[in-house]
């Protein structure tokens, strides 16, 4: 295990802060780790009629259109199965009963402590008027086939991992019992 030495804050921004930490390595060696520190995020997976519910939007850091499940980064403290619905509902317009945890997935574990927690809503339903999503967020929802999704993470179509991971849990629930 690692011991903190000595940490500094080398960017603090309205989503993430970056140190730059010392650590004493079990060698006693010193090395240095420049870390993301991230509040996290939620990300629902939503099943309608055997197909899942995407969202396709731009993402500036890669520029180009993502598919994507429904998802958003959680304010400090904020809880992520709450969180989650409410993204459910501003990116699809759907709600649901409940929501099942799925797994706590570390995205970039070599530099960032962000956790997506990843949830499956269950009985799911049209919202008559959907909470509006964030101003400078501009989605399309698709409703795509489980089989149909699943071959586009075959063929290098999707790349974003939570959606990965979401998918290949539907897909595995479809075909595994």
């Amino acid at each position: 295990m690692e011991k903190k030495v000595k940490s500094e804050i080398i960017y603090d921004g309205k989503i993430i802060k970056v140190y730059k930490d010392q650590v004493e390595c079990p060698n006693k060696r010193l090395a240095t780790r420049e870390i993301v520190r991230h509040h996290g995020g939620v990300g629902i997976l939503a099943v309608v009629d055997d197909c899942i519910l995407l969202v396709k939007q731009f993402r500036y850091a890669y520029n180009k259109d993502t598919l994507e499940i429904p998802a958003g980064k959680l304010e400090l403290g904020e809880e992520a199965g709450p969180a989650g619905k409410r993204e459910l509902e501003e990116e699809t317009g759907y709600s649901c009963k409940s929501m099942e945890l799925i797994n706590e997935i570390y995205p970039s574990t070599g530099y960032c402590d962000e956790v997506i927690h990843l949830y499956e809503a269950k009985g799911l339903f049209k919202v008559e008027n959907p909470l509006e999503g964030d101003e400078d967020e501009f989605i399309d929802v698709i409703s795509m086939p489980i089989d149909e999704a699943y071959k586009k993470i075959m063929n290098n179509e999707i790349h974003d991992s939570k959606t990965i991971i979401a998918i290949m849990k539907a897909y595995n629930d479809k075909y595994i019992k």
